[in-house]
């Protein structure tokens, strides 16, 4: 327990403290458009401004480059190539040497950034970039993970296994095996603030950049190398993101690079910030994958044993794809015990854009291949889903049933699906609103309904665990106000203001006593990403340790000034009693400053447990798990494949809230994300390998419309987090996103209609309705001809 903790009457007089809701710090700024982004800045005198220039082959080696008319275009300054890199042309964020700043010589995606042309407006270095006259020698090249082999074709980074007992005799010896394969499509992130970095040349050797980035350490880390600088001489400043979802967790290196190197080339600032079409093709997605699987089980729907090959489409590079398909096996098992299994992952070379983070960090992916699982022993059985998923279940701690450990042999301690379903399918009525769906479907010729629940068990934690460790600095000043800086980015989320709140519950002074500041390498060094729903369990940490301090400095001062026990010191709402007197904190501070008192901390904090051997696949990668459900109800019209989400009912975890109002956001916009992902949003690579889907008019994010008719969201009111995490609150930026599989399968069961549920829907994702109709029609063929 916080030794500093004050008792919850006082707590609830403070104007902001934890468990109380608070609207986004910016939403007011948000809403006027008041809120600086980086494009919003006032321009340094003298910008340039850069844009990329795009490989037009899929694969081949540069046979020449005349860039001569490019350069002497209107406005143009100077073009970039690989050349022009001082330091290493090099941006991989594993370490592996493989993704340069510009393509030396070969190019390995269309679209790759070839050169970068620097101007003295956007508009004339966007024109310029037209003008290149490049010959390729083009080269084989393959796009579709399907055409792939997992076990043979070439990788980007190693694979991983895990596994527990014997799952190949496991699913021989089970009385009834299922053999079958999934395709799940990918996703782009589709920010409102694109990709964007302004650098501003200093003295020396020094630069300091502006960029829309969830790792500015990275980023630093990233424009020394390219530079040939030390870290020291990069300063990284971001204040907030117009949404990230991870697409900015290492995507922002290449045009904070970029615009480093030419602002230090020509001492002059340089902004780079590209269109919608070039963000998205330049930039790396969400993985999709081929998910093959095989099942074991038995005639009630006791489930044996489960073999799993996720073989991921990484593109070009290794960017992130180890540690994202290696999420994706952490969570193969969701909410289920397997008795035995084995679990691969490929993670597959491509001539695409190298994938990278999503919210769920292949997290979902590994959960929708569990979910299939599910569906089609249920389907073998003529069972409800349902039932086969509460079958399957992990057991609970002291059950003495032993259904506990994952297939990363971590015990499942805090368990709480069980009554996290049951309430949620009492809630939603879904018993009774499966009677009338096949009533309605039994009487309705052309348009089908159908419904499903689905739950989420969601583990927390950086599976690097190197990255599971925060920094923050708080000043407090003369007057009593507070000044916070720590390592974490604000993209929409709300990160600051609970962090802000953890720092004004602990001095037990107003929300508005505490400034939030940009984040800034120049005050927090080598952070870790504002990434693994991380960003609060951390970051709320690192401040309150700083906090703790502080206010540990005080309590000595008190103590020695006035000389009272330790434990007549306590801080009650913008006051502190000592003794029999009360002092203004303001004023408490003001004492303590005269008297020659440190009134700044640097906190620090690190999660405590865990720990990971990729090499046996063992070990805790997660400090705690977060749960929830989801039930959503759908409609299908069977002649166009079109559809619409009638309802919606989550029941989520989020153990004792920062900020209910915040994380009811998190839990809605989080569902709906997950929603477009597995419906309208479709990754599409033409013939020549180039993605047609970059822009809005050909990729479908979902609308305000397409959320449910009727969209029921709480939070769990009992639950809170089993281990010590920052007031036992629990992470939900990423827990939620998978949610949204409940709208899969509801789709699922509706086309399952079509043929009285006799015949597995086979359904793959993205389920557009175009995906919709074909498993329609081929329900209708089957059902006929059978």
């Amino acid at each position: 327990m916080n030794k500093h903790a004050a008792p919850d009457l006082k707590a609830a007089h403070i104007k902001g403290g934890v468990a109380t809701d608070q609207r986004h710090d910016s939403a007011h700024k948000h809403v006027t458009g008041t809120a600086i982004y980086i494009d919003d800045m006032a321009e340094p005198q003298g910008l340039l401004h850069g844009c990329l220039g795009l490989a037009a082959v899929t694969h081949g080696s540069i046979r020449s480059m005349d860039l001569s008319a490019v350069r002497s275009a209107p406005g143009v300054v100077d073009v970039l190539t690989a050349k022009d890199v001082p330091g290493e042309n090099d941006i991989s964020p594993t370490g592996r040497h493989d993704e340069p700043v510009l393509a030396d010589g070969v190019v390995q995606f269309y679209g790759q950034p070839i050169y970068c042309v620097i101007a003295e407006t956007r508009e004339q270095a966007r024109r310029a970039t037209r003008f290149a006259k490049v010959e390729y020698d083009e080269m084989p090249f393959v796009v579709d993970v399907a055409d792939l082999d997992p076990l043979k074709d070439k990788l980007v980074t190693p694979p991983l296994t895990l596994k527990r007992g014997d799952a190949r005799t496991a699913i021989r010896k089970a009385p009834k095996r299922i053999k079958g394969r999934m395709r799940l499509g990918g996703q782009d992130h589709f920010y409102l603030e694109g990709q964007i970095a302004m650098a501003v040349p200093g003295e020396d050797h020094d630069v300091l950049v502006y960029c829309s980035t969830q790792h500015p350490s990275e980023v630093q880390h990233m424009v020394a190398h390219a530079l040939g600088v030390p870290n020291h001489a990069v300063t990284v400043e971001i204040r907030r993101m117009g949404g990230g979802f991870g697409g900015k967790e290492t995507q922002g290196n290449q045009f904070a690079a970029l615009a480093a190197i030419a602002a230090r080339k020509h001492r002059r600032a340089v902004k780079i910030r590209p269109d919608r079409d070039d963000d998205m093709t330049a930039t790396g997605k969400r993985h999709d994958f081929v998910i093959d699987y095989e099942v074991g089980f038995d005639g009630d729907g006791n489930i044996h044993g489960v073999d799993f090959m996720f073989a991921a489409r990484c593109g070009f590079s290794s960017d992130l794809s180890g540690p994202v398909t290696d999420r994706a096996l952490f969570h193969c098992d969701n909410t289920y015990f397997w008795p035995a299994v084995h679990a691969r992952s490929a993670p597959l070379y491509t001539n695409t854009v190298s994938n990278t983070a999503f919210r769920g960090f292949g997290g979902p992916q590994g959960m929708v291949g569990a979910e299939r699982v599910i569906e089609e022993v249920a389907f073998a059985l003529g069972k409800d889903p349902l039932d086969i998923r509460k079958l399957n279940f992990y057991g609970e701690i002291g059950d003495g049933k032993d259904r506990n450990v994952t297939p990363y042999h971590q015990p499942v301690e805090d368990n709480i699906i069980q009554r996290i379903v049951a309430e949620l399918e009492e809630s939603c009525q879904y018993a009774r609103r499966k009677r009338t769906i096949a009533a309605f479907n039994a009487n309705s010729r052309y348009v089908k309904r159908g419904i499903a629940l689905t739950p989420v068990k969601f583990g927390i934690s950086f599976t690097a665990t190197q990255y599971n460790q925060a920094g923050a600095l708080v000043h407090v000043y003369t007057d009593g106000s507070v000044h916070l800086n720590h390592g974490g980015t604000e993209m929409g989320q709300g990160l600051y203001l609970k962090v802000a709140q953890v720092v004004a519950e602990e001095f037990q002074i107003d929300l508005d006593q505490v400034k939030i500041t940009a984040t800034t390498t120049g005050k927090v060094p080598n952070t870790s990403a504002t990434a693994a729903s991380s960003g609060s369990d951390l970051n709320g940490m690192a401040a309150q340790n700083a906090a703790q301090q502080i206010k540990d400095r005080l309590i000595d001062f008190a103590v020695d000034k006035y000389q009272v026990p330790r434990d007549q010191v306590i801080f009650l709402p913008n006051r502190v009693r000592v003794g029999n007197q009360e002092i203004g904190f303001a004023d408490l501070v003001k004492q303590a400053y005269l008297a020659r008192i440190q009134l700044s901390a640097a906190g620090f904090y690190k999660t405590p447990k865990i720990h990971w051997n990729r090499d046996k696949g063992q070990g805790r990668p997660f400090y705690y798990f977060a749960y929830g459900a989801a039930c959503s109800e759908v409609s299908i019209d069977t002649l166009t494949g079109e559809y619409v989400v009638e309802r919606t009912d989550i029941l989520h975890d989020a153990g004792r809230s920062l900020n209910r109002a915040i994380d009811l956001g998190q839990v809605e916009g989080g569902f709906i994300q997950g929603m477009g992902w597995l419906t309208t949003e479709e990754l599409w690579w033409d013939a020549k390998g180039r993605l047609r889907t970059h822009a809005p008019s050909t990729y479908k994010i979902p609308l305000a419309s397409d959320r449910p008719k009727i969209f029921n969201v709480r939070l769990a009111e009992w639950p809170e987090a089993g281990e010590p995490t920052i007031h036992r609150s629990k992470a939900v930026g990423e827990p939620p996103f998978p949610l949204g599989i409940s709208v899969l399968h509801a789709l699922s069961d509706a086309v399952a209609s079509v043929a009285d549920h006799t015949i597995f829907p086979n359904l793959d994702a993205p389920a557009t309705p175009e995906r919709v109709l074909m498993a329609v029609e081929r329900m209708k063929t089957q059902f006929a001809g059978g």
